[in-house]
């Protein structure tokens, strides 16, 4: 007995499904390194339920293409760009889940909406559109500071429900923005001091012309560089912590003697954001019975959000540790060289640095690596030119 005919798929089908599915794989793998990245067990569930929904819409893809008689690629093929995954591994949190966000969404509004001249693929494509909604909005939850409910298929309108509304307008903890860690700091500090020993040796070099003063000068700025942002950075994330702390304990007073004026001020946070009047009584209401979670709405709504401050020892020694290796780079080579070939050397290595330490910082900023490297590397140059300039302004005689 013969087999049945497959119906040759139309043109633009094949391409649509192997770019559906090569994007379902890449979403599941950013997912699954989020997942050992979360510390919340709540929330690393939540990604890693989403990762699964993601290898069930590959799953999906690849029966629609087997039903097509389109060839479905090695799995093993598809992986993510080296950038990306480091990016996954090191890059803050919710900065990732804000560019998954955005691949959601564009996924939603480009890869899943216009037809493909087959019926039944875009009938799989809506569906999938449908679920793709649900996990930008499981996604904005998290970043938002809630525990969202697990990623179900949209409604048909494509709108979220009413408790999936409020639950984003309660969302403001921020949670994400509470620091980017000591990666961050590290790479911050590197830019700060390869920056500013760069321009003092430039200076120093075009205005003296001698390497034991450009030599002198440089460590100088180094360890003064150094040891400056290890101090600021204990400061910071000490006073940052003391700030929050000293601003929770207000709003909880305050909770505490003035329930009744905190919940209508609770209530007129929401009226002001568009919910009817009953509406936002009946969530101030709810919200008062649980003071802790009371206290953090308020305290997202007036305060920005109660921002976790981090270890102040690890970001002062992340900073200064950081802040001195990018010092000492534009120094080394008035260790083996001296007058203008020496400034040479250090210009092409410093501009080759502040490459690198641009293109990391791409890993926190989520940027292009390459735009970010060009964008220092031209900060560099133009601090070392300027600088520069005014070392030979002010240049001292020969003696």
């Amino acid at each position: 007995m013969a087999s049945p005919q497959r119906a040759p798929a139309a043109p633009d089908v094949a391409p649509r499904l192997l770019d559906a599915w090569r994007a379902e794989i890449e979403a599941s793998t950013v997912y699954a390194l989020l997942v050992k990245r979360e510390k919340d067990p709540r929330r690393a569930d939540i990604l890693r339920r989403m990762a699964e929904s993601e290898e069930g819409h590959r799953q999906r893809l690849e029966a629609r293409m087997t039903e097509l008689g389109i060839a479905i690629p090695d799995r093993s093929q598809v992986r993510l760009s080296p950038w990306l995954a480091l990016q996954a591994r090191v890059a803050p949190v919710g900065r990732l889940l804000a560019q998954r966000e955005a691949a959601e969404a564009q996924d939603i509004a480009e890869r899943y909406t216009a037809p493909t001249g087959d019926a039944k693929t875009d009938e799989l494509l809506a569906a999938i559109r449908a679920e793709e909604e649900s996990h930008a909005g499981a996604i904005r939850d998290l970043q938002q500071g809630q525990t969202p409910s697990l990623p179900t298929p949209a409604p048909a309108d494509g709108r979220a429900g009413t408790q999936a509304r409020l639950n984003r307008i309660l969302g403001r903890e921020k949670w994400h923005q509470g620091g980017t860690g000591w990666i961050a700091g590290a790479i911050y500090g590197a830019n700060d001091g390869l920056a500013a020993v760069f321009g003092i040796i430039a200076g120093v070099s075009a205005a003296t012309g001698e390497s034991r003063f450009v030599l002198t000068a440089g460590l100088s700025g180094a360890v003064a560089s150094a040891v400056s942002m290890a101090t600021g950075a204990f400061l910071a994330e000490r006073s940052q912590a003391e700030v929050s702390a000293a601003n929770l304990a207000r709003e909880r007073r305050e909770i505490e003697e003035h329930p009744e004026e905190e919940k209508e001020e609770l209530s007129l946070f929401y009226q002001l954001k568009g919910m009817p009047k009953a509406d936002a009584d009946e969530m101030a209401e709810r919200l008062s019975r649980t003071p802790d979670a009371m206290l953090n709405v308020l305290a997202a709504e007036e305060l920005g959000g109660a921002k976790a401050a981090g270890n102040p020892v690890e970001a002062a020694v992340a900073e200064g540790v950081s802040t001195g290796v990018g010092a000492i780079i534009p120094v080394l080579p008035f260790f083996f060289m001296h007058g203008l070939p020496a400034m040479i050397v250090a210009a092409i290595v410093s501009l080759i640095a502040h490459f690198i330490v641009g293109a990391l910082k791409s890993l926190v900023t989520l940027r292009s690596w390459w735009s970010s490297g060009l964008e220092m590397t031209l900060a560099g140059a133009i601090v070392g030119g300027v600088l520069y300039g005014v070392g030979l302004l002010f240049k001292v005689p020969a003696q």
